[in-house]
This record gives structure tokens, sequence and C-alpha cells, in this order.
């Protein structure tokens, strides 16, 4: 399991960033099953660089605090079987590793929603990582029942992880 880490703001969580993205890929990995080991892209922006991924991918001209860009067209949430004979295309030729996606987060949204919701920095970049990681297994959240799955999901990597509001 492979996370390369990019910062490109000056913000400097009181965490360890990479500790934070590899427990809960391992988790959230575990939970769903694959079998594969596997790699992420994360990079850490601002607001306005988030903004501009925004305009440029979703054609939304405001920042958000996470995008989440996979690299498998899963047809059921979390059904690796789909990268089954495609080696060449959804693995990493070095490494052998499944190229799940990349993360995109808005450091200054860590710090505004940790405010807004009262809970940590650690928590809230943990919960937004655990988001985006199910977006790369294939998770959505266009219906309530879906936006219901991914919120048990997501609750659970946390608590498995002792990530919780209180630190």
């Amino acid at each position: 399991m492979t996370s390369y880490v990019e910062n490109e703001t000056s913000v400097v969580f009181e965490f360890d960033v990479k500790e934070i993205i590899d427990r809960i890929m391992e988790e959230v990995l575990a939970q769903e099953g694959c079998p594969y080991e596997a790699q992420v892209n994360l990079l850490i922006t601002d607001n306005q660089g988030i903004q501009e991924f925004n305009r440029q991918y979703r054609q939304i001209d405001a920042p958000t605090d996470v995008l989440s860009f996979p690299m498998i067209g899963f047809m059921r949430e979390a059904d690796f079987s789909v990268v089954e004979n495609e080696e060449a295309e959804y693995f990493d030729p070095e490494s052998g590793e499944l190229i799940l996606g990349d993360i995109i987060i808005s450091a200054d949204k860590v710090k505004e929603q940790a405010l807004k919701f009262g809970h940590s920095q650690k928590r809230e970049f943990a919960f937004l990582t655990a988001h985006s990681m199910l977006h790369l297994c294939g998770y959505d959240h266009m219906t309530q029942a879906q936006a219901d799955v991914m919120e048990q999901k997501q609750e659970k990597v946390l608590a498995v992880l002792g990530i919780t509001r209180d630190n």
C-alpha cells in the first residue's frame, strides 16, 4: 500500500498527514475486501486551488472541501473484479499496485469545518479522507440511500481507528 502526499500550501497540521491517510486507506480497503495492494495520490491545497479544480472538472466555480478522482469505473461498489485482466490499465507497472485514484483536500476547509463542527482538524481531515476513499472504491451519495451507506461506512472506519469527534 502506497500513498503519495503533496502539500502545496504553507499549512502544517498538528498531526501526521501521511500516517492518517495510510491508516484510513488500509482500513477502508480491508473493510471493502480489496484483494490488491493499492496506491492513492493526495494533494493538499487551499480554497483557491480546489476551486480551480472544481471549476475545471465539475464546472462548479466555488471551493469545496474534498474532490475525488477514481481511476476505476466500478459497476458495483467495491467490486474489484472489474480490474481483473486489465493489468495495464489499472496497475502500476513498477509496484504492481492497484491505482485507485487521486484525492484533493482543501486545508482551508479542514480548518473551517473543524471549527464549525466543533472537532479537531485531525478528525475533519480523517473524515474527508475516509469519504474520498469510499468514492475511490465506487461509492457515491447521489441518493439519500447512497448517502446513508457512505455515512455509516465513514463512521465505522473512524470508529475502528479511534478518531472521534472528541479528538
